[in-house]
């Protein structure tokens, strides 16, 4: 009972009143979250020196952060407790009933409370093993900015879940992936803050300008893949199984029951990408205080050897283009996809036993809103015994799927990594179809334009 009272008293965002926002105050706090997160991004961190935060520079999209900000700590300890929880609840360690209310509620208050110990956790071994180096005498305040910035997170996450469209941790993601794919494409500014053709398509013009056949092959070979990258997340996005569904007391009046091929959506990814962040962030960070351990070797953040190696990702398009392929990448190509393939498909079979996406939940949802499948019986068993049919396939081959194209995409050669590519478009379809289906009514007339 002290622990449930505990978890009852937590810290927590006030739910609005209302049953439904409107479009407006939605879009507003969206837009307040959004502006926040990049102010907070642009916060650095005193009192540390600049140490390896070059490092950790590839990680900032996947874990929704800004290295050597405030936020540094980004959606990570977040995501690190969902995975956890998750794992437990699934092999049935922690027996929660997550279809109940009070159930739901129990799970919610031990996954905050896991992120509040991630949050200080991670801040604490960042710091401490020389991941973000603190100046001598200011550990301690390093440590205090890092869990500040973490919680910061937690709560804009539950504010933009209760008062904004969706999830914090996939806006967040959308905001990084889009800034870094825009940046990638179009930045024509050095570090040093001179004119400096960066960016993919200023690269290909000067390129072809110059008669430099090399660097015009590379850039607008990125840029062509990046673009097939996107059409084909689009095509399979849109795969979906439609289930025929009747009104029992209107006759001759029915609807489709959507279930899409990726029927988890881009969650099982996220946390595919964040474990492998973070297991490239420990391993390096342990590798630098102990030389060695069974995450592998790191030169300047790049897994050398060990178990990280054979897990990331290996550009293969750019050394074929060069003549520099080695039969090792073949082997880390098949090792990163059945990483992705293999968790993608695990997590996605968690998430639908937790979060209420399950053939038994759906069942009641749909008995409860007075459908029924024509030609059977008015029954919520028979009725969960159909979608399972479908359901337990989708999830399966959806996150096989899906992590298969994370992956395969993470090899190519992008602009930016193939998972990001694969986050924001889902993530962005996601808040179109959110906005598209609980606010056709009541949002502005040329925004209702714009989604239609």
């Amino acid at each position: 009972m002290a622990f449930k009272d505990i978890l009852h008293n937590l810290p927590e965002v006030t739910p609005p009143v209302e049953k439904k926002l409107s479009f407006g105050v939605k879009a507003k706090w969206t837009i307040a979250i959004l502006v926040t997160f990049f102010v907070l991004a642009t916060i650095p961190l005193y009192g540390i020196t600049e140490g390896g935060l070059n490092l950790f520079k590839e990680f900032e999209v996947i874990l929704g952060a800004s290295f050597g900000s405030i936020i540094t700590l980004g959606i990570g300890p977040i995501v690190m407790a969902s995975i956890i929880l998750q794992l437990l609840v699934g092999s049935k360690i922690i027996d929660i009933d997550t279809s109940t209310e009070e159930g739901k509620k129990f799970f919610q208050g031990i996954q905050k409370l896991m992120v509040l110990f991630f949050i200080v956790f991670e801040a604490s071994v960042y710091v401490l093993m020389r991941g973000i180096e603190a100046a001598p005498g200011f550990t301690g305040i390093v440590i205090a900015q890092l869990c500040v910035g973490g919680l910061a997170i937690l709560f804009m996450d539950e504010i933009s879940s209760k008062w904004g469209f969706g999830s914090g941790v996939s806006l967040f993601i959308a905001a990084g992936v889009s800034k870094s794919l825009f940046t990638a494409l179009f930045q024509f500014i050095g570090k040093e803050g001179t004119i400096e053709w960066v960016g993919r398509i200023p690269v290909l013009i000067s390129s072809i300008i110059q008669g430099n056949t090399m660097g015009a092959m590379l850039a607008g070979v990125a840029i062509i893949i990046t673009g097939l990258i996107f059409l084909a997340i689009i095509w399979l996005q849109g795969l979906k199984v439609e289930i025929p569904l009747s009104y029992d007391r209107l006759r001759g009046y029915g609807i489709k029951w959507p279930l899409a091929f990726f029927y988890t959506s881009v969650i099982p990814v996220i946390l595919v990408s964040a474990l492998a962040a973070n297991i490239q962030l420990f391993g390096s960070l342990i590798h630098g205080k102990l030389g060695w351990t069974f995450l592998g070797t790191f030169s300047e953040g790049v897994a050398q050897s060990g178990f990280s190696k054979w897990i990331s990702a290996v550009n293969v398009v750019t050394p074929l283009i060069t003549n520099s392929f080695q039969n090792e990448m073949i082997l880390q190509v098949l090792g990163h996809v059945l990483f992705y393939m293999i968790f993608s498909t695990i997590f996605a079979l968690f998430w639908v036993k937790t979060s209420g996406m399950d053939a038994q939940s759906q069942a009641k949802n749909i008995m409860n809103s007075g459908l029924t499948i024509p030609g059977f019986r008015k029954d919520e068993r028979i009725l969960e015994s159909v979608l399972n049919r479908y359901i337990m396939p989708l999830t399966i081959m959806g996150g096989a799927m899906i992590g298969l194209v994370a992956s395969l995409s993470n090899v190519l050669g992008a602009v930016v990594g193939g998972t990001s590519i694969l986050l924001v478009v889902m993530i962005m379809y996601q808040f179109y179809q959110n906005i598209a289906q609980q606010h056709a009514v009541d949002m502005h007339p040329a925004m209702k334009k714009f989604i239609k």
